[in-house]
């Protein structure tokens, strides 16, 4: 939960609800459609672009969601003060320079002059500092989901006369500038405080590249390239975003013309794209990882030989090979690679069903009968790879497993609803940081008030507590030590990096990203 996206990161989000609901989208987008709106962009000289997701926006709020589907269409309309280039780089965006203040636990942003909103009003520090503490005060506005992408920011104010903000961090906070160019988009004060919750979900007012069009629920989101936008303007006209939650769908979408990027190409769809005469193949690592939560709390996943059991009762590099066909790597910690704090130490759990067997008689919960909860059409090959995972559990001799497939947004429901008792016991989800921070994605999906969390350890807590207030090598040495408790405790499944499978229009210039951002900005036509 899109990744990508901690929270740009974050969850992310494709629901599908099967058979019906690709067969819908499949009858309502034909051919003759698809041949009008060819000749209509041809005769009228207009670059227009059409993205395809597996799931619609939740909502247009860029504050009030944790899904990586969403935040690849609000980021659109809507900037933060630093950005991220398609290497991960930290960009100047509304700030022009940005510095900590020299014996406090703050920093300042000088602010860009000229930008406006889509609404012709002026950017104003005000709007900035307005912005941040909405999401991490709750007095503010509301209890934004997004409240731990600033994990140490306790507020902002406007530094008097000036064109600058001053962010207050509640210690060090040695990834402070990190997490601002990964999130936290930037609204109109006036515009938030004179409208109501609902209207704000249904409308956009930021100061990106694109400007809302329209919006019907659940169907279509239209976007129109901002005239006045404080760079060049986009070379995309007209961006449309729709979602179909079946790969196959997408595919033949892609491959008919009525769309012209698609995400999570499954693999055995891969030759079918690459040797079409219109499109291609776009893939990067990504920043998420996808595993299996297990609630300690509840029977027989408060059992940490039982959970050991159903790392060692899979066989995940047959999955990767098999089921992701390649598009994947295995994990053993909750940390990538590429991120901060990855531990080397730590390899994947081998597939042992013998040893999964005996620790699932030490547990104690022999005969044990648990059920995988898992969405359909988010992730590449989502629930292929619960129904390996149930699969090869279910072959132990003492647990029977099976696979609850579940709508996308239903499930994110119960897994932010605040609590663990309200998760399922035993999902799989995924999760993106684009801020490639290895505590930042802990905080949140492991310590014990993480937004996703479904454990609770002191010693664990006690590890991202000390890493917060430390920087450079001594932070690196305790985020690996917290990634090696979490890897002997097994709070999760350990289960595969997600590789971003794109199909592209050969008509656009476009590759795919690391952090899972689908930029239209960064599109022209070829």
């Amino acid at each position: 939960m899109a990744g990508s996206a901690a929270a740009a990161a974050a969850l992310a989000g494709c629901t599908g609800n099967g058979g019906e609901e690709s067969e819908t989208t499949e009858t309502t987008t034909g051919g003759d459609e698809t041949e009008t709106a060819e000749a209509t962009t041809e005769d009228s000289g207009s670059f227009d672009v059409t993205i395809t997701q597996g799931q619609m926006p939740s909502g247009l709020d860029p504050q009030d969601h944790r899904e990586t589907s969403t935040d690849i269409v609000v980021l659109h309309a809507y900037e933060g003060v630093l950005t991220r280039d398609a290497a991960g780089s930290i960009q100047t965006a509304l700030a022009t320079n940005y510095e900590r203040i020299d014996g406090e636990n703050a920093v300042r942003f000088d602010l860009r002059e000229g930008v406006t909103f889509h609404n012709g009003d002026e950017l104003t520090p005000e709007d900035v500092a307005y912005s941040i503490n909405r999401v991490v005060d709750e007095e503010v506005g509301f209890a934004s989901p997004q409240s731990d992408q600033l994990a140490g920011v306790s507020g902002a104010e406007v530094i008097e006369g000036e064109n600058a903000v001053r962010v207050t961090n509640a210690s060090l906070n040695p990834i402070v500038f990190s997490e601002f160019a990964t999130y936290l988009d930037v609204m109109q004060r006036s515009w938030v405080e004179e409208n109501d919750k609902a209207y704000i979900s249904q409308h956009m007012n930021g100061t990106g590249p694109f400007q809302l069009d329209s919006y019907t629920e659940d169907e279509e989101v239209v976007l129109t390239a901002y005239e006045d936008y404080w760079r060049e303007p986009a070379a995309v006209d007209t961006l449309t975003f729709r979602a179909a939650s079946e790969a196959s769908t997408r595919v033949n979408q892609l491959l008919q013309g009525e769309t012209d990027l698609i995400v999570n190409v499954p693999p055995q769809e891969v030759q079918r794209v690459t040797n079409s005469d219109n499109a291609r193949v776009a893939a990067s690592p990504s920043t998420r990882i996808i595993y299996n939560g297990m609630r300690y709390d509840v029977e027989p996943f408060d059992s940490m030989e039982f959970r050991q059991a159903m790392n060692y009762a899979i066989d995940l590099e047959s999955i990767v090979q098999n089921v992701l066909e390649g598009f994947g790597t295995q994990t053993g910690q909750p940390t990538l690679p590429e991120f901060v704090g990855h531990n080397p130490d730590l390899d994947p759990y081998p597939y042992d069903p013998d040893q999964a067997e005996q620790l699932v008689e030490d547990s104690g919960y022999a005969g044990a009968e648990i059920e995988l909860h898992t969405p359909v059409g988010r992730y590449l090959k989502d629930l292929e790879v619960a129904q390996a995972v149930a699969g090869y559990i279910d072959e132990l001799p003492n647990v029977t497993a099976t696979v609850r497939q579940r709508d996308f947004g239903s499930l994110v429901d119960e897994l932010l609803a605040g609590s663990i008792e309200a998760r399922p016991p035993w999902f799989l989800i995924g999760w993106g940081e684009a801020t490639f921070d290895g505590g930042l994605v802990m905080e949140a999906l492991l310590s014990s008030d993480g937004t996703l969390t479904t454990w609770q350890n002191e010693e664990f807590d006690a590890l991202l507590e000390q890493a917060g207030n430390q920087s450079g090598e001594e932070r690196e040495a305790t985020l690996q030590e917290a990634n090696a408790m979490a890897h002997e405790q097994c709070p999760w499944i350990f289960l595969n990096q997600q590789y971003s499978v794109y199909g592209v229009n050969d008509a656009i210039a476009w590759e795919a990203r690391s952090d899972e951002r689908i930029d239209a900005y960064a599109m022209s036509q070829q």
